[in-house]
């Protein structure tokens, strides 16, 4: 008996809407074969930044994804540049979706957009679909899965695919430092006691060398989509930051939104619900995580205490660069009144791991 699926959609939010006639006669002009029957949307509930929407017409359906409403950072939700990252990877990573079509035509909705392939299969956030026996061995097994995709994403050779031509590996790991410590003074909005020490540590501490892979850099159990008996990943989303870079950054990236529950309240709460990781036992350390993907990978990962402070203190900006779009008016959404204080809490967290190399 199958469990019930996760409900992933909802009537499009007030103010997000498209003009289905318009889209209507974008798609059956792109793409062949599309059956005689009147276009519906959905939109994507999840997600912070892109917004997301199944279009549906009778047995064809498809993803849109365009950026936020709103101004936008520049380089920022680069929907062309997505596009292409998909377009290479579909064809040797398949959890990656297949791209369609891409426009950036501003009058078909508003921004530029591109139309992927809609996955079926259960994304995990908060909680597990009803009807699913949650045991030890099932969180152990998912978090195999979390690990081994990651390694063999890093695996790819990516010099024999287009991704040498959106990135630049030499020096990331420095730009990478300099430019989120300028994200972050550019949305600065208030004092935060240990953030110029954090600052100063990360650029003293970031390694000259580093390896190059292809990175997803958004890597997170809500980001994939599991078969439903969770013996597979079935789909990976928001490759809007993926680049070729240091893997070890992204695993950095992905440990820190591996919440456990032994973590800190602010830690697991700071984004709402406590996630899956955090509620349930059996799910790898961070500790194991980082050993299987040694063993996975055959990488050094002696020096993963820098980068696992890096990816707190990037999240800390990322939260921060909403914060201060909801401080000045751009968005009006409730869930993000709060973010300040998650931002001071994730900036402590970073300036101890950085020193106690948890």
């Amino acid at each position: 008996m199958p469990h019930q699926m996760n409900k992933d959609t909802i009537p499009v939010r007030k103010g997000e809407e498209l003009n289905l006639t318009i889209l209507e006669k974008f798609l059956r002009s792109s793409i062949d074969n599309l059956p005689n029957s009147s276009l519906e949307i959905l939109q994507f509930s999840a997600g912070h930044s892109n917004l997301t929407y199944q279009i549906r017409m009778g047995d064809w359906e498809a993803v849109l994804r365009r950026p936020p409403l709103g101004p936008v950072a520049p380089k920022a939700h680069d929907m062309e540049r997505e596009f292409r990252i998909l377009s290479e990877l579909n064809p040797i990573f398949p959890a990656a979706p297949k791209p369609y079509v891409f426009s950036d035509n501003l009058e078909i909705v508003g921004s530029p957009f591109f139309i992927m392939e809609r996955k079926h299969g259960v994304v995990l956030d908060t909680s597990f679909p009803e009807g699913v026996k949650v045991t030890p061995e099932l969180c152990k097994q998912i978090s195999e899965i979390m690990v081994d995709k990651l390694a063999e994403l890093h695996a790819i050779d990516y010099k024999r695919t287009g991704l040498t031509q959106l990135s630049k590996p030499e020096g990331f790991i420095e730009r990478q430092v300099h430019g989120w410590i300028g994200r972050y003074n550019r949305a600065k909005t208030d004092e935060i006691a240990e953030v110029d020490a954090l600052m100063e540590w990360l650029v003293e501490h970031y390694p000259k060398h580093s390896e190059a892979a292809v990175i997803h850099y958004d890597y997170k159990l809500n980001n994939a989509m599991l078969n439903e008996d969770f013996t597979d990943m079935v789909g990976l989303f928001d490759w809007e930051m993926t680049t070729v870079g240091d893997p070890l950054a992204d695993l950095g990236a992905a440990l820190s939104y591996w919440n456990l529950p032994n973590d800190s309240e602010m830690l697991k709460k700071g984004l709402g619900k406590d996630p899956v990781t955090a509620v349930h036992e059996g799910f790898y350390t961070r500790k194991e995580f980082i050993e299987r993907y040694a063993k996975k990978s055959g990488r050094d990962v002696s020096n993963l205490h820098f980068y696992l402070t890096f990816a707190y203190f990037k999240l800390a900006v990322i939260c921060q660069q909403i914060y201060y779009r909801y401080k000045k008016g751009q968005t009006n959404d409730q869930r993000f009144a709060n973010l300040n204080n998650f931002v001071k809490g994730l900036i402590k967290h970073a300036t101890i791991v950085a020193h106690d190399r948890v």
